[in-house]
C-alpha cells in the first residue's frame, strides 16, 4: 500500500469522508442511548459528576426500604397504644362498676351516744332550758318633749278627741239644728228635716273607722226579723262590731233623726257598745269615755272620738254640710277627722286598731273597744276569760282592748304567749294567771325599756302587722326591723358549749366540733355536724330518740373508727358528758363482697389482655411497648438518623398490680384507689402515643425528603450527560448530506486517473 500514490485531492477528500462518517457515528451514538456524555472520554468533569451523583441517589434508595419498615414499626406500637387505652378504659369500667355497687358492709363501723331532746334541727338538746331576757327600744310616754319614760300603767288608748261643727238649720233655714231633727223631711223646706239636698237616700253609706254605716227607707224591722247576731234599738239594726243601718222611715212618716245617725257613728268609732239579746240592742256609752258622746248643742253637732282610736268619716258632703261639720257641698265625698292627743299618763306613740304581735305563734291582737264584761260592753264570748284589759282563749291568743290597756297588760299578754305565765278559763268569764314554775314575768324597767322574759318552750320570736313593732320599741335601732328575736339560755344536761373531736380518719382533716347556736364556727344542726365531720370520712345521723351515730363513711366501709390502721380516735368534753359506745367493726355483706369478688376476677382478666397487647405489638421482630429500641438511618452516610427508645407497657410497666380477691374493691376506697392507678396509666399511654405520633410524623417527613432527593439528585445527573435529540437529529441529516457530498467530491478527483488509463488503452 505504501507503494500507491494518490493526488492530493483524492487524499483531502478521503481525509473529509473519515471524519464525516466519525462525526455521523458519534451522532447516532448519540441518538441511539439518548446521551450526550456516554463515557469519559465524551467529556470527563460531566460523566464523573453525574455518575457521582446516580451513585448518590441508588444509596439514599436503598435506605427508603429501612425507613418504610420504621414507619410500620412505630405504625404497630401506636396500634398497640390505642388497643391498651380501650383496655384501659374497660377496667375503669370495671372500677366504676364497684363504686356503684351496693356498699360491701351491711354495718359500718360507728360510735353512738343520746342526747335527750336532740333534734336535727337542734342537736344541743332539750333536757333544760333558762328563760332569757330581751330588750326592747325605750318607750316614751306623751308628756312635751317626748323624753320621759313610760311605766306599766301607762295606757296605750289616749285622750279622747272632740270636734264640735258649725251652727246648722233644719230644712227651713231658720229653726236651728237639734238631735230630734229627722234625717228626711216631708219637704225640702221642713223645720223638722234637714234640707232636701242632703237627705240621705235608700243605699247611701257613711264609713267610720272602717265600718260602715248604711241608710235604708222604711221602719226597722221587729226584733224577731233580723238576722242572727244583730240587734234592733229604736230606728237602728247593729251587728255589735259598729256597722249599723239607720231605717229613715218615708216621707210621709219620717223616722231616724240626727242622734240616731249619730248613735250610728260612735258606734262604728267604740264610743258607744251595743249588748244583742234576743234580737234587742241595748246601746252604752264605754265607761273608758267617761260618759262623752256625740251630740248637738245650740245646733253644733260635737263628734267625738274613742280613747281606743281617731275618728275618721267619710259621707256624701252635702249631708256633712247639713250637720255644719264640712264646707264641702255636692253629692260626692267629704272626710271629718277627729284625732286624740297624747298626755303624761298615755304613750306617746298610739296603736292602730287592729295591729297584731305574732309571738312565738301565738297573735296578739290590738282592739279598739271597752273590755268586754265591763258595765256597758259586751260579755266575754265562751271559752274565753279576761283579766284586765286582756282577753286570752288560754292557749296563749290573746286581745288586749285600747279603750282600758295599759304597757303591763302588754306583757301580760306576751307572757301567756311564751308560756311565761298561764291562763285558767274561770266559768264567769275571768281568767286567773300564773306565772310558770322557776319563770319571771315581762316587765318595764325605770329607764322605759321592755324586758321581756324568752320562756322555756321556745326561743323568742316576735312579728307584727300594723305599728304595734314599733310602738313597742320591737323594731330594731333602725325602726325598720320586721322581727324581734331573742335565744334562750342553754340549761343543766344541755351540750353547748361542749366540744366533740376525732384524729384523722384514713388521711382525712382531724375534726374539732363545738356545740353551740351555729354561728361563730359553732355547730346546731345536723347538717352542720355533717359539713365537719365529711372532711374526716365520717357521717353523722339521729333518731327520734336523740340517739346521736358517728358513722364511717361509705369509702371507707372496711375500716374500724379509732383503730391502728385507720385512726379516727374519739375525744374532746362531749365525751365526759356523754357515754359514747365503743366503736364496732364493720359487718360484710356475703352478697355484697361476692359482686366485688367477680368485678376482681375481671380486673385482672383485663391485666393479662393488657400483657398480651404489649407484647404483640411488633413489627419485623421490633416492638417499641416492648423495651426494644428502633435505629432508623436517613442518609448515605449514617449521619443524620433517628433513635426510638422503646418501653415497657405490660400492666406493670403502667404501674398496675393484679387485684386481691377480698382486699381490693372491698369498699368505695379501694376502688377509688385503683381508678387512681388507672388514670395514671391512661395518662402515660397518651402521653406515649403522643411521643410516638411525633416520631412518626418526623420519620415520615424524611422518607418524602428522600425521595425528593434521589429525584433532584437523578435529574442532576441527567442534566450533565443527556443529549439534545432535536440538535443530534439535526446533525446526523446535516453529516449524512456532508458524506454524500465528499463521495461525489471524490469520484471527480478519481475521474483525472480514469483518462490517463483511457490512454494508455
Amino acid at each position: 500500500m505504501s507503494g500507491i500514490v494518490l493526488s492530493a485531492s483524492v487524499r483531502q477528500n478521503l481525509l473529509s469522508l473519515q471524519s464525516t462518517a466519525d462525526l455521523l457515528a458519534t451522532t447516532q451514538n448519540r441518538l441511539s442511548t439518548g446521551k450526550s456524555v456516554n463515557s469519559a472520554l465524551d467529556n470527563p468533569t460531566n460523566y464523573f459528576t453525574a455518575q457521582s451523583l446516580d451513585n448518590r441517589a441508588s444509596d439514599i434508595n436503598n435506605l427508603l426500604d429501612s425507613i418504610a419498615n420504621g414507619v410500620q414499626v412505630l405504625q404497630a406500637a401506636n396500634t398497640g397504644l390505642t388497643s391498651l387505652q380501650k383496655l384501659i378504659d374497660s377496667a375503669k369500667s370495671i372500677a366504676n362498676q364497684a363504686l356503684q355497687t351496693t356498699v360491701g358492709y351491711s354495718t359500718k363501723s360507728n360510735v353512738s351516744t343520746t342526747i335527750a331532746g336532740a333534734t336535727a334541727a337542734d342537736l344541743r338538746g332539750t333536757t333544760s332550758f333558762a328563760s332569757a331576757t330581751a330588750s326592747s327600744n325605750v318607750l316614751y310616754n306623751g308628756t312635751a318633749g317626748g323624753t320621759t319614760a313610760a311605766n306599766g300603767t301607762t295606757t296605750l288608748g289616749a285622750t279622747l278627741g272632740s270636734f264640735t261643727g258649725t251652727a246648722a238649720t233644719a230644712g227651713d233655714g231658720t229653726t236651728a239644728l237639734t238631735g230630734t231633727i229627722t234625717l228626711i223631711a216631708t219637704s225640702g223646706t221642713s223645720a223638722t228635716g234637714l234640707v232636701g239636698n242632703a237627705q240621705p237616700a235608700d243605699g247611701d253609706t257613711l264609713t267610720v273607722n272602717g265600718k260602715t254605716i248604711t241608710f235604708r227607707s222604711g221602719s226597722a224591722p221587729a226584733s224577731s226579723a233580723v238576722a242572727s247576731g244583730s240587734g234592733v234599738s229604736g230606728n237602728l239594726v247593729t251587728d255589735g262590731n259598729g256597722n249599723t243601718t239607720v231605717y229613715l222611715g218615708t216621707a210621709g212618716t219620717p223616722a231616724a233623726t240626727v242622734n240616731d245617725l249619730l248613735t250610728a257613728v260612735d258606734l262604728a268609732s267604740g264610743v258607744k257598745t251595743a249588748s244583742i239579746t234576743s234580737g234587742a240592742a241595748t246601746i252604752a256609752t264605754s265607761v273608758a269615755q267617761g260618759g262623752a258622746a256625740s251630740g248637738v248643742a245650740a245646733g253644733a253637732v260635737t263628734l267625738k272620738s274613742s280613747t281606743g282610736a281617731d275618728l275618721s268619716l267619710t259621707g256624701k258632703a252635702d249631708l256633712l254640710k247639713a250637720l255644719g261639720l264640712t264646707t264641702s257641698t255636692g253629692a260626692g265625698n267629704a272626710t271629718v277627722n277627729v284625732n286624740r292627743t297624747t298626755s303624761a299618763a298615755s304613750l306617746g306613740a298610739t296603736i292602730t286598731d287592729g295591729s297584731t304581735l305574732n309571738v312565738d305563734g301565738h297573735v296578739i291582737t290590738f282592739k279598739n273597744a271597752p273590755i268586754p264584761g265591763s258595765t256597758g260592753a259586751p260579755s266575754v264570748p265562751s271559752g274565753y276569760g279576761a283579766n284586765g284589759a286582756v282577753v286570752t282563749d288560754g292557749n296563749g291568743n290573746s286581745t288586749v282592748y285600747l279603750q282600758g290597756g295599759t304597757v303591763n297588760d302588754v306583757l301580760k299578754a306576751i307572757d301567756l304567749a311564751t308560756g311565761v305565765q298561764t291562763a285558767t278559763i274561770n266559768a264567769n268569764g275571768t281568767a286567773t294567771l300564773a306565772t310558770a314554775t322557776g319563770q319571771s314575768n315581762s316587765t318595764i324597767n325605770t329607764s322605759g325599756q321592755l324586758k321581756i322574759s324568752t320562756g322555756i318552750n321556745a326561743d323568742l320570736s316576735i312579728t307584727g302587722t300594723g305599728n304595734a313593732l314599733n310602738v313597742f320599741g320591737l323594731a330594731g335601732n333602725t325602726g325598720s326591723a320586721t322581727a324581734f328575736t331573742a335565744a334562750r339560755t342553754s340549761g343543766i344536761g344541755g351540750i353547748a358549749g361542749k366540744t366533740l373531736t376525732f384524729t384523722s380518719f384514713n388521711g382525712g382533716t382531724a375534726v374539732n366540733v363545738t356545740f353551740g347556736d351555729g354561728t361563730n364556727g359553732t355547730v346546731k344542726t345536723l347538717d352542720q355536724l355533717n359539713t365537719k365531720l365529711q372532711a374526716d370520712n365520717l357521717s353523722a345521723t339521729i333518731d327520734a330518740n336523740g340517739l346521736l351515730t358517728i358513722t364511717a363513711s361509705n369509702d371507707y366501709a372496711s375500716s374500724t373508727l379509732g383503730s391502728t390502721a385507720a385512726g379516727g380516735a374519739i375525744g374532746g368534753t362531749l365525751t365526759s358528758a356523754l357515754t359514747f359506745s365503743t366503736a364496732s367493726n364493720p359487718v360484710q355483706d356475703a352478697v355484697a363482697q361476692t359482686a366485688r369478688a367477680n368485678l376482681v376476677s375481671q380486673y385482672n382478666n383485663i391485666l393479662n389482655q393488657i400483657d398480651t397487647t404489649a407484647q404483640d405489638s411488633s413489627f419485623n421482630g421490633v416492638n417499641l411497648l416492648n423495651g426494644d429500641q428502633l435505629k432508623l438511618v436517613f442518609d448515605e452516610t449514617a449521619k443524620s438518623s433517628l433513635s426510638i427508645t422503646g418501653v415497657t407497657y405490660n400492666s406493670k410497666g403502667l404501674g398496675l398490680a393484679a387485684l386481691t380477691i377480698g382486699v381490693d374493691f372491698i369498699d368505695n376506697a379501694a376502688a377509688n384507689r385503683v381508678l387512681t392507678n388507672l388514670n395514671a396509666a391512661s395518662s402515660t399511654l397518651r402521653s406515649e402515643a403522643s411521643s410516638l405520633g411525633s416520631n412518626l410524623s418526623v420519620v415520615q417527613i424524611r422518607q418524602d425528603f428522600n425521595k425528593n432527593l434521589i429525584n433532584v439528585l437523578q435529574t442532576g445527573s441527567s442534566n450533565l450527560t443527556l443529549a439534545d435529540t432535536n440538535v443530534e437529529a439535526a446533525n446526523s441529516q446535516a453529516l449524512s448530506t456532508r458524506q454524500s457530498i465528499a463521495v461525489s467530491a471524490l469520484s471527480l478527483a478519481n475521474q483525472s486517473q480514469q483518462s490517463v488509463l483511457q490512454l494508455l488503452r
